[in-house]
């Protein structure tokens, strides 16, 4: 794999306002140096022992998002240099990263991640929950959290009329939240939908955050 060539093809493939993040969990560093020397800043990983360790060890401009299912008792521990945290599935999960945010004096910006696929096992909350948890509006008072959009995945098909459905339903919730929510709010903004299989739909949705990883680095070394 050629990593350098790979992310120079797939930036010439993005928008305007369409950001790449480079899904770097489970490849080892020479590999992110690699995609860092061809100017990617922006790097995705769902792990946080693993995260912490790469942040340790690897130059410090780089923004690291975290894109994988949070638990509550691992988010003080990437609070302090976490620069995006995609999958805010709860909000209870929500309240522990204001906390923790609140204890290195940091705003941590979240996206909601919504459950758009059809197969059970993805996070994330339902439109009505998600709606239910904003009309109660104690989320206002998370002064360490910033609300920047919603994140999702589409289900995992050849099918792209149904890939192209589950992220317009995205596309669609994300307006309904911005009218209804976050009219004034200018950092809601994002939508983070799409990985290495389906992101030119994505993108063709109105996605501004891509996730893309093994047409990046190739397929994962576990």
């Amino acid at each position: 794999m050629d990593i350098q060539t790979n992310i120079k093809e797939i930036l010439t493939e993005l928008p305007s306002g369409v950001r790449l993040v480079a899904v770097s969990k489970f490849h080892p560093n020479e590999c992110i140096e690699a995609a860092y020397q061809a100017g990617q800043r922006i790097f995705g990983e769902s792990k946080v022992q693993e995260l912490t360790e790469k942040y340790r060890t690897l130059p410090k401009d780089i923004e690291w998002h975290f894109i994988g299912h949070l638990q509550t008792n691992k988010v003080k521990y990437i609070a302090p240099f976490i620069s995006m945290i995609h999958a805010v599935d709860s909000f209870k999960l929500l309240e522990e990263i204001n906390k923790q945010a609140s204890k290195v004096n940091r705003i941590i910006p979240c996206l909601l991640e919504i459950h758009i696929a059809q197969e059970e096992s993805k996070y994330g909350f339902t439109f009505e929950s998600c709606r239910e948890m904003l009309q109660e509006g104690a989320w206002k008072n998370l002064k360490n959290i910033s609300i920047n959009g919603v994140m999702g995945m589409a289900t995992n098909t050849e099918d792209s009329d149904e890939i192209r459905k589950e992220f317009k339903q995205l596309h669609d919730f994300f307006t309904e939240l911005k009218q209804t929510y976050f009219p004034n709010e200018a950092q809601f903004c994002e939508i983070s939908m799409g990985m290495s299989h389906d992101y030119p739909l994505a993108i063709e949705a109105g996605s501004t955050l891509v996730r893309v990883g093994s047409k990046i680095f190739g397929d994962r070394i576990y």
